[in-house]
């Protein structure tokens, strides 16, 4: 899955040049060459790209009204807002990137992952608090999925948090 780092970037730097720029659509070209092809929703604000490179092609939807479907039962934690929800697809792999709050606790937030983490059959890798900052992660081997949550300091009430949820199709 060593493009979804790279689609998730490129969306990050798109997602910064819809706020910068008047610029609706358009084609981006990578050091390597690679090509993406960009649009931005002017009413949803909804960025999809689709990026052109030797393995195939891979396609990626990001913004507060993309669908939420998550795999392997994972849900979000009850009462938490969407903030933005990106989705990936590409030949090796698919993966999700949801950006979310809460009012909740955060360690309830990382009990309701582990929650669904291990009855899912992922073994917990990593499992820290680093000030008001915590991080849970695990992965299933044999369907090669893996996933990431971290949760981080309070503001203004509300508890910012980030899901990654990965999965390798390539044997």
């Amino acid at each position: 899955m060593r493009n979804f780092i790279t689609t998730i970037s490129l969306a990050g730097a798109l997602a910064l040049l819809a706020g910068c720029s008047s610029e609706k659509s358009g084609t981006i070209t990578t050091p390597d060459g690679e090509t993406a092809e960009y649009r931005i929703d002017e009413t949803s604000g909804e960025t999809s790209m689709t990026i052109k490179t030797a393995e195939g092609e891979a396609t990626m939807r990001s913004g507060q009204g993309v669908p939420l479907e998550l795999m392997d039962g994972f849900t979000l934690f009850p009462g938490s807002k969407v903030v933005s929800n990106t989705v990936v697809n590409q030949p090796d792999g698919t993966g999700n990137m949801v950006l979310f709050e809460s009012t909740a606790k955060p360690a309830a937030i990382i009990a309701h992952f582990k929650s669904h983490a291990e009855k899912a059959g992922y073994a917990i890798e990593l499992e820290a608090t680093m000030n008001e900052t915590m991080m849970l992660s695990g992965k299933r081997e044999a369907a090669r999925t893996s996933f990431m949550v971290t949760t981080g300091a309070p503001e203004d009430g509300k508890i910012a948090g980030q899901l990654v949820i990965s999965k390798n199709t390539d044997r």
